[in-house]
């Protein structure tokens, strides 16, 4: 790929420059706003626009060695074209004119929205970090990292069973084939074995065939306890028969988040004991504004925190941004796959941001 840098006094003009060599499908690889001059410091000197931007190039070009094929592709993903680029700044508004002004924040604009991350929450971002006060000179590196740590304000995280003595009691709820069973297993492996924990299960999944019998193969496998309860007093006796466990996780039905009646029923079974938290599964995959209707109505069970599934089946992760602040509560934990028991990690901050922009 070889890469050409192209100068002009405005960034309109200089998109036309890539353009009329290029092409509309060339790739901007950076955008930013330079001086040149003798003395580039001092206040004579030229401000101008610098965009660096590469040729299409046929990802099947067969003098291409396959594994530069496919770094270009994964490449082109990343990037914006000059068509791309030129609607952007046709559009009007207070956000297109500060692009003008500083067109380093193309480049974070550009990145967020491909992650994921809402174009509403996006602008916010950038107008927190302050990118639109800057005069266009401040390397985009700096301007990225400012706008990360707005990221970072904005993500709360949670460990639900190192938050103080006394025994923990989890139930884990959400919508049919969110991964609760899986999830459950993982964190049951993670605590018994790794942390020396000692845990317990109790499924009161009455509806999908076979779901408490799958939870009770994973306990006789880690060796630890497992019930299954089908009525308040089935769950009171296996929390009794568990009382001296450190952390008991409880196994709940899937259904659909429109289905107030069985979300009612499941209220009265767990929402009763004020000693058992409700944490939240949602699926990465998940669209929007659906996401946002699950968190709603399973509300009614008064989740304490959300664990996100299904992570390494998109790329669009930025989505857990925009539940966050849609409806905030922590992140305790994250899976990335099936693998039992090691594809889940607790949330923290950093995590939660490599996950999304890796």
């Amino acid at each position: 790929m070889k890469v050409k840098k192209y100068k002009g006094s405005t960034i309109q003009e200089v998109v036309n420059m890539v353009r009329r060599d290029l092409g509309p499908e060339a790739l901007i690889l950076s955008t930013r706003k330079i001086r040149e001059g003798k003395m580039a410091s001092s206040s004579r000197c030229e401000e101008l626009f610098e965009i660096s931007a590469a040729a299409e190039e046929s990802s099947g070009d067969l003098k291409t060695p396959a594994s530069d094929r496919s770094s270009l592709t994964s490449l082109k993903s990343e990037l914006m074209t000059i068509k791309e680029m030129i609607l952007l700044l046709s559009r009007s508004g207070h956000l297109m004119e500060a692009f003008r002004t500083n067109p380093a924040a193309i480049d974070i604009y550009v990145k967020l929205l491909r992650s994921g991350i809402a174009e509403s929450n996006v602008q916010l971002f950038l107008e927190k970090a302050g990118v639109f006060k800057e005069n266009g000179l401040e390397p985009t590196t700096r301007l990225y990292e400012r706008v990360l740590k707005e990221i970072l304000n904005a993500v709360d995280v949670e460990d639900p069973f190192n938050d103080g003595a006394g025994q923990k009691v989890a139930a884990f709820i959400g919508p049919t084939g969110v991964g609760k069973t899986t999830t459950i297993a993982k964190l049951a492996a993670d605590l018994s074995l790794k942390q020396k924990r000692s845990v317990g299960l109790i499924s009161i999944d009455n509806y999908r065939v076979g779901a408490a019998e799958q939870l009770k193969i994973y306990a006789r496998l880690l060796g630890i306890p497992c019930f299954s309860a089908f009525s308040s007093a089935d769950l009171q006796f296996a929390l009794r028969r568990m009382g001296e466990k450190e952390i008991i996780l409880i196994d709940t039905a899937g259904q659909s988040h429109y289905d107030m009646e069985r979300m009612e029923e499941m209220h009265r079974l767990i929402g009763s004991t004020r000693a058992i938290s409700s944490h939240l599964l949602l699926s990465a995959v998940t669209g929007e504004p659906e996401m946002g209707q699950v968190a709603k109505n399973f509300g009614i069970l008064n989740f304490i925190s959300y664990i996100f599934t299904k992570t390494d089946e998109t790329k669009a992760r930025g989505v857990i941004i925009n539940q966050i602040l849609r409806s905030r509560r922590p992140i305790s934990f994250v899976t990335t796959g099936q693998r039992v028991p090691e594809d889940i990690f607790k949330a923290t901050k950093t995590r939660i941001l490599q996950l999304i922009f890796e």
